[in-house]
């Protein structure tokens, strides 16, 4: 296998935490700096305060680049690895914007006549990157001769890093990851049923329909034009060759690192930490804690249909008829919605009858809301089970983050998680057969109501498990975690690194 040198990447996301990306990037960041230690760099937008959170800046890092075509911070990620990070302010391109989109229509066809929202801005930034990128490759190989460069965009936002190199620095080997096609992910997010006409969809047919004619045309060049084109699971890689009309050529999974999980004794203290702040935010929102109650949560973007949020609340509502609604009695169930900015209201559906409370968490938990001033992990570990039922969902970093703190959960065969899970070579069983680790729920256009159903059952079963067999589900999906630590998925990126730099040979 070639391997490289030097790997740069680049993503809205690099010192920028923002969702599922930002995860990606920076737990593989380690393994990346194991490969190539010292010789990885991450480009991400200079955000200023919000990048400050997740930057150190370091002038002992690249010294000697004389930087001349944009304004750059130097320093390193403050993630594990500690890699390089390049902090970018892409301002000065604004007044060249209508001539960049001139140049990408030239060369390469892109449609960006169209665009709107943030378009322009991730435009920029990904041609700054592929500026910057070039000119640390040059300073580069005036000192170090024969050294093999990869250049690693990540989804549409930074596209133009890919179309920049393949025209100003082709001997730079590029790679482009779709973490979810826009044009699938807005199929899911109208109510269009994405799967059962699948065959049917037309990218550009569907970008014309839905406007969003700029972000697919970026996206689809960039598949095309970078040598190495990858996605995140089976299932998007279905989606990519029906949509952009091009099969990757490596299936790079997403995998975590360990290092989040407490250990030991330190994991029970955390574990206990969490779920006393859960329960006083209960008590805050006037529900009167009965005993040892359920604690399950749903997290994510605010995607009704695609994150599976309406099925989790209807679960949750025929939960509270079925188990409650005969006897008015049983365990308690409480259930949190962490869903930045989905309602303020705090305490919904009470009408959920006595056992079941759903308390939406409307805030962004990164250790700075108004109420838990804890990160989302601070609170994760504290739950016995989370819900995930997505409708699109490429991969599912929610429920692989629950596993890996040791909580059990339930997501669908229409997750790339939930496939590679659902693998025979994947599931660990339990001690117990009645609970699992992982319980994967078959999930197409046409079941919304069954899959309602087989959550209601799921929960039902940890609702009346004994102690015993919740620790044996447990064991489980710490089991099935560390098998999606990235020491296994992180090979996929070894192939594509190689097939990268076969391909920039062959050119």
């Amino acid at each position: 296998m070639l391997q490289p040198d030097y790997i740069f990447e680049t993503s809205w996301e690099v010192c920028n935490k923002v969702g599922g990306i930002y995860a990606v990037l920076s737990t593989r960041a380690r393994s990346m700096q194991q490969l190539c230690p010292d010789r990885v760099i991450f480009f991400g937008p200079d955000l200023k305060e919000q990048s400050d959170k997740f930057f150190t800046e370091d002038s002992s890092v690249l010294k000697g680049w004389k930087n001349r075509c944009l304004p750059c911070r130097v320093g390193r990620w403050n993630v594990p690895g500690n890699p390089i990070a390049v902090l970018i302010n892409y301002d000065n391109l604004w007044l060249q914007k209508n001539e960049i989109y001139g140049w990408a229509w030239q060369h390469f066809g892109v449609k960006s006549h169209a665009a709107y929202g943030d378009y322009d801005a991730s435009s920029l930034f990904g041609f700054a990157a592929g500026m910057v990128m070039e000119s640390i490759y040059k300073w580069k190989t005036k000192e170090e001769s024969g050294k093999l460069f990869v250049a690693h965009a990540n989804e549409w936002q930074t596209a133009f890093a890919i179309l920049y190199l393949r025209k100003h620095c082709p001997k730079i080997g590029t790679l482009f990851t779709t973490h979810a096609t826009g044009i699938g992910r807005s199929i899911a997010g109208n109510g269009k049923p994405l799967y059962d006409y699948f065959e049917g969809y037309h990218g550009d047919q569907m970008a014309d329909e839905l406007n969003m004619v700029s972000k697919h045309s970026v996206e689809k060049m960039a598949a095309h034009w970078a040598d190495c084109f990858t996605t995140v699971s089976d299932i998007t890689a279905r989606e990519c060759k029906q949509l952009l009309e091009k099969e990757p050529a490596v299936v790079t999974p997403n995998g975590f690192e360990s290092d989040f999980v407490p250990q030991g004794r330190a994991f029970a203290l955390a574990r206990t930490r969490a779920r006393k702040s859960l329960l006083k935010y209960a008590r805050e929102m006037n529900v009167e804690i009965q005993g040892e109650p359920l604690l399950i949560g749903i997290a994510g973007r605010q995607e009704w249909k695609n994150k599976g949020i309406d099925v989790f609340l209807d679960a949750m509502r025929r939960l509270g008829v079925e188990e409650y609604g005969s006897r008015g009695v049983g365990k308690q169930v409480i259930a949190f919605v962490m869903i930045p900015y989905l309602n303020n209201d705090g305490l919904i559906n009470n009408e959920l009858m006595n056992g079941v409370k759903v308390l939406f968490v409307p805030y962004y938990l990164d250790g700075h809301d108004p109420v838990f001033k804890k990160t989302y992990y601070d609170l994760l570990i504290g739950l016995d089970l989370t819900i995930f039922p997505s409708y699109y969902e490429p991969w599912g970093y929610t429920p692989h983050e629950s596993v890996a703190f040791h909580v059990p959960t339930i997501t669908t065969s229409l997750s790339g998680f939930g496939d590679w899970a659902a693998k025979p070579s994947t599931i660990h069983h339990p001690q117990s057969t009645n609970l699992r680790g992982v319980t994967v729920i078959d999930r197409n256009d046409s079941n919304y109501d069954e899959v309602v159903e087989q959550v209601v059952e799921t929960v039902k079963r940890f609702l009346n498990a004994t102690p015993k067999e919740r620790a044996a589900a447990r064991e489980e999906a710490a089991a099935i975690a560390q098998q999606g630590e990235w020491k296994h998925f992180f090979k996929a990126y070894l192939e594509a690194y190689d097939y990268a730099l076969r391909a920039r040979n062959r050119r």
